[in-house]
């Protein structure tokens, strides 16, 4: 059965599932929601995703929102047919959901409001707060400094192999790494830089990039 995923290609958070479900070797369909229309806050949407946010799925009759807990449930769902991207043991997996919510509260919040006051918010018409922009882009380099530490004694961030972890920084570091202007603090870190170049190659995120162009 095809996977319906609700959301716009070029917003990260579908990027996320997108890249779990290519992964995973899962056919989908992309049912594309205007954002800019507000498309994501009409009531037919928000039957769907209560929140007005996107993506959301359904798989048949079962319907999930929330990127990280879609991602969660395809790479269990599918685990015994497409690499494992959870872990082994029971500390593997505390390992992998470790850096899953590092990089949804220690990273992903400061690079989205970067990208918020640095190109949604002009393209709106409203002015970027660059003091704000500063103020998270030096948090961000404490954050990336733990990184470089952690990524100095294993190859991706829950150990020796690519999960979850690292799938789920793959959107916001693109923005970081190419639409805002901040490149400079993956590039100045050896193994940040290291890991995101090796990341960012793997054929489904290329194929995720593929269905922006």
């Amino acid at each position: 059965m095809v996977v319906k995923v609700f959301g716009p290609v070029a917003a990260a958070c579908p990027q996320r599932v997108l890249a779990c479900l290519l992964e995973m070797g899962v056919d989908f369909e992309v049912v594309h929601i205007d954002l800019e229309s507000g498309e994501h806050k009409r009531p037919d949407f928000l039957l769907r995703q209560p929140f007005g946010q996107v993506p959301a799925i359904e798989d048949g009759d079962f319907k999930l929102y929330e990127s990280r807990a879609i991602i969660r449930y395809y790479a269990t769902k599918y685990a015994d047919k497409g690499p494992n991207l959870l872990g082994t043991t029971l500390e593997d997996k505390a390992v992998v959901d470790q850096w899953l919510e590092v990089e949804a509260h220690n990273f992903n919040d400061l690079v989205y409001t970067m990208v918020l006051q640095l190109l949604v918010l002009p393209r709106m018409g409203d002015r970027t707060d660059f003091g704000l922009v500063q103020s998270c882009a030096i948090k961000l380099e404490k954050v990336l400094d733990v990184y470089e530490q952690r990524l100095s004694r294993s190859t991706y961030l829950a150990g020796d192999a690519f999960t979850l972890a690292d799938l789920s920084h793959l959107p916001a570091m693109r923005y970081l790494t190419t639409e805002v202007g901040y490149g400079h603090l993956v590039r100045e870190r050896k193994n940040v830089n290291s890991w995101w170049v090796n990341i960012s190659a793997r054929p489904a995120w290329k194929k995720v990039m593929h269905l922006m162009a």
